[in-house]
């Protein structure tokens, strides 16, 4: 079952959106972030990922009252991430109301505590976030602020050998600028891992980018830009979730 999953960045409680993950190109979208839950809740999407900037910035989640918000206030299978790091902040994002963490500073900073955190919150609740450039495929941290020397292949290897069964993959170049998902990217990460439910983020542009991702076999989609710049409409995201 391919899912799209819809992505709400948070800076200072608002939704906002960035190009390639810099943080100098941040546009405010709108100060109500539930109102835009809402809305994708309204045409059958069931799941949110939700970021928060600040926390991933600062190295401690900040923004768990928009969580709480979301969570309390409509039925979204809410994804948070931004900043994740201890066994406190993995129980705070759940009893604010998220239903799945995704960590990627903490994994590559801290592999042991991460897979532990697989082991102890379960394979259904914790996941990987791999964020890369292509053009080294070293995984990027910190809201893709810092590089590390840490080759992408590798990172996922040594938590699929522990269990990992969701991975987010992103493509840092793409991201924010709608050029397109890395299907290259992507299908060496499927054959290498063929058990791993991946979820594509960044780059899509529009309908046909879900259908592509769903052939090759991927599990989600996640995506932004598209929907707020109106390259992707409601209607459109409706159509498409009701045909699959």
């Amino acid at each position: 079952m391919f899912e799209i999953i819809p992505s709400i960045w948070l800076i200072n409680g608002k939704c906002v959106r960035l190009k390639r993950g810099d943080f100098a190109t941040e546009e405010v979208i709108s100060s109500n972030p539930l109102e835009i839950a809402q809305a994708f809740e309204g045409i059958g999407i069931k799941r949110l990922h939700l970021v928060d900037l600040d926390g991933a910035r600062r190295g401690e989640p900040k923004n768990y009252h928009i969580l709480e918000a979301i969570s309390g206030y409509t039925d979204l299978k809410v994804d948070f991430t931004g900043g994740v790091s201890t066994d406190g902040d993995v129980i705070k994002c759940f009893e604010f109301g998220a239903k799945t963490v995704t960590i990627a500073s903490a994994a590559a900073n801290y592999p042991e505590r991460f897979a532990q955190f697989i082991l102890s919150y379960g394979r259904e609740k914790i996941n990987l976030a791999a964020d890369t450039n292509p053009s080294d495929h070293k995984i990027k941290i910190r809201g893709w602020l810092k590089k590390t020397e840490i080759d992408l292949f590798d990172h996922i290897e040594f938590f699929y050998e522990r269990g990992l069964k969701y991975l987010k993959c992103s493509d840092v170049t793409r991201d924010g600028v709608m050029e397109g998902p890395n299907f290259a990217l992507y299908q060496e990460v499927r054959d290498r891992f063929p058990s791993i439910s991946l979820a594509a983020s960044g780059g899509v542009r529009g309908i046909d980018d879900f259908k592509r991702l769903r052939e090759m076999g991927l599990h989600a989609a996640v995506f932004g830009r598209a929907y707020y710049e109106g390259k992707i409409s409601l209607h459109d995201l409706e159509k498409f979730i009701n045909n699959a």
